[in-house]
C-alpha cells in the first residue's frame, strides 16, 4: 500500500505515469506530519492518494477506506470513508459501498478470485475538513471474503462448522497514518 497527503496535488494526479514521484515531491507519505503551513493559506482539505496491490498468493481486493480520527469536545471521534472499490458498485445514501459479495464455499473452505480487483487506486478529500482541527488519517484495504481459520480447520478435520463465529472474514491491511497538524 501507498498513502500520501498534500495540499497542492492536482485532481487526477494518480492517472499520471510519474504520480508516485510527484506525490513525494508535493506532499508527505504515510508516517509523516502534514502541517497547515504547507497549505499556503488554502482552506481546502488536503488531497489524499491511496494505492494498493493484492498479495500474489492472496485474495483480490474489495475496497480502500480512509479512516479519520480527531478530538472534538474532549471526545475521540472516528469516521470511515470508502475511497476506491472494485467493480461497478455505487455508493448508497450514507456514502458507503455495498458488499462486494462472496465466493466462499463453506463445504470446501475455498474461495475464488472471480470478484474484486488486483489493484486499487484513489484520490480523496475530507468533506468535513476543518483547517484548525488536528486529525489523524490512515488508509486500509479490505480483501474479498475468504474462509475463516475456524472454517478451514473444521473442513480439514471433517467437523461441523462452528456456529459462534462467521464462516468467512475479510482480511485487511493498513498504512501508517498521516498526522494533520494545524
Amino acid at each position: 500500500m501507498r498513502f500520501f497527503s498534500g495540499f497542492n496535488y492536482p485532481a487526477g494526479i494518480t492517472q499520471q505515469r510519474d504520480w508516485v514521484k510527484r506525490a513525494y515531491a508535493g506532499g508527505v507519505p504515510m508516517g509523516a506530519d502534514l502541517r497547515a503551513a504547507a497549505a499556503g493559506g488554502k482552506k481546502d482539505s488536503p488531497r489524499f492518494l491511496v494505492h494498493a496491490v493484492k498479495d500474489p498468493d492472496g485474495a483480490n481486493l474489495d475496497r480502500i477506506q480512509i479512516v479519520k480520527i480527531w478530538l472534538e469536545d474532549d471526545a475521540q471521534k472516528e469516521q470511515v470513508y470508502d475511497v476506491s472499490w472494485s467493480g461497478n458498485r455505487k455508493t448508497v445514501g450514507d456514502g458507503k459501498v455495498p458488499s462486494v459479495g462472496s465466493t466462499v464455499n463453506t463445504e470446501t473452505a475455498t474461495y475464488t478470485n472471480d470478484i474484486g480487483a488486483i489493484e486499487l487506486i484513489g484520490e480523496w478529500q475530507d468533506p468535513q475538513f476543518k483547517p484548525e482541527q488536528g486529525a489523524v488519517y490512515y488508509a486500509r484495504v479490505l480483501e474479498i471474503p475468504t474462509s475463516r481459520w475456524t472454517t478451514l480447520l473444521a473442513v480439514k478435520n471433517k467437523l461441523p462448522l462452528p456456529t459462534s463465529v462467521p464462516a468467512a472474514i475479510q482480511e485487511r491491511a493498513w498504512t501508517s497514518p498521516v498526522f494533520y497538524r494545524p
